[in-house]
């Protein structure tokens, strides 16, 4: 006999975002059954899933309550979003409640110190520890890293003046397109891999040398440049170059890029400015009717001199600059359920017998909890605000 599934003692509230051109939602349907095994109740704000095509008879259908607005926050013990509350969520929060998603807080810590504030327990998981295997299945970054990778090669193509693949028609031969990608992270590996599939030669670069059987395990060539040692950091990223090995590689870059008609730059680091890869000079020196595609543009800058997030820039020399923006809102389907499963394992992380458990000591909770019972509770955070982090189990 089947065991019955516990009570649900603990209420998720998904909020329907509200940031312009965001069309994810933190929940689909087909998670919530997962949820309530975990005894967890869903109320979902009423067409917060519909730019993904989640409309509310499928929450509804899977178990979870469509909400006015006011009864997801009113009945929430946890709301769950891909971004951050607007402020005007933010002033109607009660202390107490949990607020999950991809909060920013290094880039925007004064987010942080209002929640804390507001006695809110701010939970980002752009903060996870990617190095601690069980938080594998609740690493948002990568999971819409891997669509951004996915989406930039489509972009790249649809601005592109010639196919990818070589076709040998009646009209003629047209030779497949050359396509460079900066950095073998996830976005950068499946971008190689897409551009492949669609039949481009594809060539990866990264500073970090042992990325190259990564690289080639995709089908790509591995880049090599001369000017750059072996560049290995903490976290599975590569350490900040100095001022003149930025320098050496941005000239070896702009010597190579001319063969390229297709470049798709990724390299970013959390919170922190991304390294400049490709200079104006680099860009002059590409050929008419080439297309560059900066997934690290934001406010911070760009891998690309000239890029503007959500725009493309054409150059006076015939070059487009896209400046990608937020890929994974234009693949909402495909990155809603993707985002949705990291919400699920996250939550059931946190839950433990019928209540949400904070506990800093744990690795995993102390990179995504940002505030807690009033205080800034991430150092990191902290230390930008000016102000000591507590520690320890709550």
């Amino acid at each position: 006999m089947s065991q019955p599934e516990p009570e649900p003692t603990v209420t998720v509230g998904v909020l329907k975002e509200t940031m312009p051109g965001e069309q994810r939602v933190a929940v689909v349907p087909e998670s919530v059954p997962a949820l309530a095994r975990a005894g967890v109740r869903v109320l979902v704000e009423s067409g917060a899933g519909a730019a993904a095509w989640c409309p509310d008879g499928g929450y509804e259908r899977a178990g979870a309550k469509v909400v006015s607005p006011d009864e997801v926050v009113g009945g929430a013990d946890v709301l769950v979003a891909v971004g951050a509350p607007p402020p005007e969520l933010i002033a109607r929060l009660r202390a107490g409640q949990a607020v999950i998603g991809m909060l920013r807080p290094l880039t925007e810590p004064e987010l942080a110190q209002k929640l804390a504030r507001a006695g809110v327990t701010a939970i980002s998981l752009d903060g996870l520890p990617r190095t601690v295997s069980r938080a594998q299945s609740m690493d948002a970054l990568t999971s819409q890293a891997n669509v951004a990778g996915y989406k930039a090669v489509l972009v790249a193509a649809d601005h592109f003046g010639r196919f990818f693949p070589m076709l040998i028609t009646a009209a003629g031969t047209s030779r497949p397109a050359n396509v460079l990608v900066l950095g073998a992270g996830v976005a950068g590996l499946q971008a190689m891999g897409t551009a492949r599939r669609l039949g481009a030669v594809v060539t990866g670069y990264d500073i970090r040398p042992e990325t190259r059987e990564q690289i080639e395990s995709v089908g790509a060539r591995f880049l090599r440049l001369a000017s750059i040692t072996p560049t290995e950091g903490e976290g599975g990223y590569a350490r900040a170059l100095t001022a003149e090995e930025q320098a050496a590689q941005q000239a070896e870059l702009a010597a190579q890029m001319a063969r390229f008609d297709v470049v798709i730059t990724t390299a970013q680091v959390p919170g922190r400015r991304p390294p400049l890869l490709v200079t104006a000079e680099a860009v002059k020196g590409m050929q008419v009717g080439s297309v560059l595609v900066d997934l690290a543009a934001s406010s911070l800058g760009g891998n690309v001199e000239g890029s503007v997030t959500d725009q493309t820039v054409l150059t006076g020399d015939g070059v487009r600059i896209i400046g990608a923006g937020n890929l994974p809102a234009q693949v909402p389907t495909a990155a809603s359920t993707a985002y949705s499963h990291n919400i699920v394992a996250l939550l059931a992380e946190l839950v433990r017998d019928g209540a949400l458990k904070i506990d800093l000591a744990d690795e995993i909770q102390a990179g995504v909890v940002v505030t807690h019972q009033g205080t800034v509770v991430h150092p990191a955070v902290a230390a930008l605000l000016g102000s000591p982090a507590e520690g320890g189990s709550r």
